[in-house]
């Protein structure tokens, strides 16, 4: 029997498959078969997930393993700050180590262990990077400029100012008032630009992000290939460093910043390299909610009917520590 994982990340939630625990890994197309069965929400297990997280051998010096992150709709994305903390846990408690690295599409990560924010809430940091706002990174075009820096862009909102920043993937920010946050205007840019559009025309996740106090956010994402979701991790690190930027006066470098979420919290610190360019640490839980044993055979036929779920308890301690923070947009 396999055994899978039911994880998260401040609610953003996958299926984390480790490949090296197969005798015979699934190939590509099985993969994404599978994680569009098992996180569909009506078809899937455990009323679905945003995402399969692929755990694989890296032969990258100092990586102790590989991370391949494919969409509930079958896409590929380059990165995923949430799925890696996961990802992070699972290695560091695979392999005995609180600090390494991992794998990633366009990178190799530096990932740590970091103390509990609550008692049973395992937390990790990982780093968020490369960062780049050329147009032919993110991509974008028809906007009549290279970088897209808290400037307005009346094609898709008369009223905000937009940030494009790849993280190596593609994050749309606009920081907005509690008005805008509650009105429908982040469904209707998030859907315009993931379907067929002149701008973003392989699609960009869009975060709109409230200014709560110094150092301290509230963060709302329209995921690429996903939808709403309740935390985006690339998204809430982009945001930071957009914060850092287009408000020096609330935010600054180097700092820890408090960023909030539909599912949670956490915590990011935004570093400036000068001529090396910026990265982000993101910090937050990396939960196991539930076991999942599944005979190989058929992860082969993607069969789930005859998956064994058992329970972890960790989902409590999380909700108790959801519970005791203030939730800053009532």
């Amino acid at each position: 029997m396999t055994q899978l994982q039911k994880v998260h990340g401040s609610m953003n939630t996958f299926f984390l498959l480790d490949q090296t625990e197969l005798e015979q890994p699934l190939s590509q197309t099985e993969l994404v078969t599978f994680a569009k069965h098992i996180t569909d929400a009506s078809e899937g297990l455990l009323d679905g997930a945003d995402g399969l997280l692929v755990v694989d051998k890296s032969n990258h010096a100092d990586c102790i393993g590989s991370m391949q992150v494919i969409n509930t709709d079958g896409s590929i994305a380059s990165m995923c700050g949430n799925g890696l903390r996961t990802v992070s846990r699972h290695l560091a408690e695979k392999f005995g180590q609180d600090e390494f690295k991992v794998e990633t599409q366009d990178a190799d990560l530096h990932v740590s262990r970091e103390a509990n924010f609550a008692d049973g809430v395992p937390t990790f940091s990982v780093e968020i990077s490369p960062v780049t706002f050329n147009k032919e990174s993110l991509p974008f075009s028809n906007l009549n400029t290279d970088t897209l820096i808290d400037q307005p862009v009346p094609e898709f909102d008369e009223n905000l100012t937009f940030t494009a920043i790849a993280v190596p993937n593609p994050h749309l920010i606009s920081f907005v008032s509690e008005d805008v946050m509650e009105s429908d205007s982040l469904e209707h840019v998030g859907k315009m630009l993931n379907s067929e559009n002149p701008y973003f025309y392989d699609g960009v996740n869009v975060s709109y992000a409230k200014i709560i106090g110094r150092n301290s956010l509230f963060v709302r994402t329209f995921e690429r290939g996903v939808g709403f979701t309740n935390a985006c991790g690339t998204g809430m690190s982009a945001t930071s460093l957009a914060f850092c930027l287009n408000h020096p006066d609330a935010a600054s470098f180097e700092d820890e910043i408090t960023v909030f979420n539909p599912g949670g919290m956490v915590k990011t610190r935004v570093h400036d390299r000068d001529s090396e360019g910026y990265y982000i640490d993101l910090i937050g839980n990396a939960t196991i909610t539930h076991d999942v044993e599944i005979d190989e055979s058929d992860l082969h036929t993607n069969n789930i009917e005859n998956a064994q779920i058992s329970e972890t308890g960790e989902q409590a301690a999380y909700e108790a520590f959801v519970a005791g923070i203030k939730d800053p947009v009532d």
